[in-house]
């Protein structure tokens, strides 16, 4: 049964600049080429979409869908998504959450239902043109579907019109996924956020600056910067002009100026993909409010990215008026002593100086804890000799972190 949604008026935010950039052309002529822009008059606009018999979710709470994509090479698009919503009574509103899957992976079922099972209506589409039938990074392609997306896709395209490529069309699915649940009349419009893994946390990034109908977003791994990231080598194999022109459409560190929202970035110490001076790089850029979760050796997966109890209280607490994480405050360094303020809702339990006297590949270096004072709202360390990157994390009852920037420190 196909449902048509009724379009929603609103002020929406988006990226209106036009930057054009000079190419030389093998003739050595001079072309000009339009930076993508989205059409937020058009993305905010719920899209039309139908319930699927098949693939069927495990909770009656959850179903799979098609919604209508851009047209991809001329031609239509639909994307799959899971939609979940939690029992509401009449007139009840609850809120929603946009979840971005990573690089070979595909809309999870399990991922809705973890949410709805929050109090949240979940929507977690699938970025790829693929369906969830088959297995990691074997998916399905769907013949209806758009551009192949993840590393690949990315960098292999960038000779393709702009709105053909992954990342644009990526982008768009996330506004349109994020209008459709604005449209449910179960969803408060105006309690929505966001959340991706990897290359998810990667769009994540860019659709933050994109669309500031979201309360706050939470990219988790993914991040901007990327000759700072292992895709360095990736971008490596494109040519200068290819370069340029990635860098200047693709990096979010192009957008992540224009995301206004509260921020949570989790990230590993030792992540294979993201690395911690890329992240620093990139929370530094927003404007609005950002909090830290660096967890030491933070292994890189969906299962890893989606569980973090911290993301869940941040949600909490800017849509549900939950208690918020700890907040740091301030923090430096006197010679090798170090310190952090912070200010608390809940009692902090743990404190903890993370060092590595290492340098060289982030992946493999060699990171020690050691406990850090607490005494009242800061926390004090003393480094140890030759330590080359610190930071502090500190704990409450919950059992959630939250962790200072880090800093690079030598050559001694």
């Amino acid at each position: 049964m196909k449902h048509k949604l009724q379009r929603q008026a609103g002020r929406y935010f988006f990226v209106t600049t036009v930057v054009l950039l000079t190419l030389l052309c093998n003739s050595g002529a001079v072309a000009q080429v339009q930076k993508p822009v989205w059409d937020l008059n058009e993305l905010g606009n719920a899209p039309k979409w139908s319930a699927l018999e098949s693939p069927a979710s495990s909770s009656s709470q959850v179903k799979a869908i098609f919604f209508t994509g851009l047209s991809f090479k001329g031609k239509p698009t639909r994307v799959f998504a899971w939609l979940g919503i939690p029992k509401v009574k009449p007139g009840e509103k609850v809120p929603a959450i946009v979840l971005v899957h990573g690089g070979g992976g595909t809309a999870f079922e399990e991922w809705v239902r973890l949410w709805v099972d929050r109090g949240y209506a979940a929507i977690a589409m699938d970025t790829c043109g693929q369906v969830p039938v088959g297995t990691s990074g074997h998916w399905v392609k769907d013949d209806q579907g758009g551009p192949p997306g993840g590393s690949g896709g990315s960098f292999q395209q960038m000779d393709w019109d702009p709105k053909d490529q992954w990342t644009y069309q990526a982008v768009a699915d996330i506004v349109l996924a994020h209008s459709l649940l604005r449209s449910l009349p179960e969803v408060d419009a105006e309690r929505t956020g966001l959340t991706g893994i990897s290359w998810g946390g990667y769009l994540t990034c860019i659709a933050a600056g994109v669309d500031n109908r979201f309360k706050f977003a939470v990219p988790v791994y993914g991040c901007g910067f990327y000759p700072d990231t292992v895709f360095t080598d990736e971008l490596g194999k494109l040519n200068a002009e290819q370069r340029d022109r990635w860098m200047s459409w693709w990096d979010p560190s192009v957008y992540l100026g224009a995301a206004k929202m509260p921020m949570l970035w989790v990230d590993g110490s030792n992540d294979h993909f993201y690395y911690l001076k890329a992240v620093q790089r990139s929370y530094r850029l927003p404007p609005g409010p950002r909090s830290l979760c660096v967890q030491l050796r933070m292994p890189h997966g969906q299962g890893e990215g989606e569980k973090p109890p911290e993301i869940q209280f941040f949600a909490d607490s800017i849509l549900k008026d939950g208690i918020p994480l700890p907040t740091i405050t301030g923090q430096g360094r006197e010679g090798t002593n170090v310190w952090a303020t912070f200010t608390a809702k809940v009692k902090v339990t743990k404190a903890e100086l993370n060092y590595t006297k290492d340098t060289g590949n982030w992946e493999k270096r060699k990171w020690e804890t050691l406990p850090a004072k607490l005494t009242d709202n800061k926390l004090t360390a003393a480094l140890p000799a030759a330590t080359r990157v610190y930071y502090l994390n500190l704990t409450d009852e919950r059992g959630c972190m939250v962790s200072t920037e880090h800093e690079e420190r030598g050559p001694f």
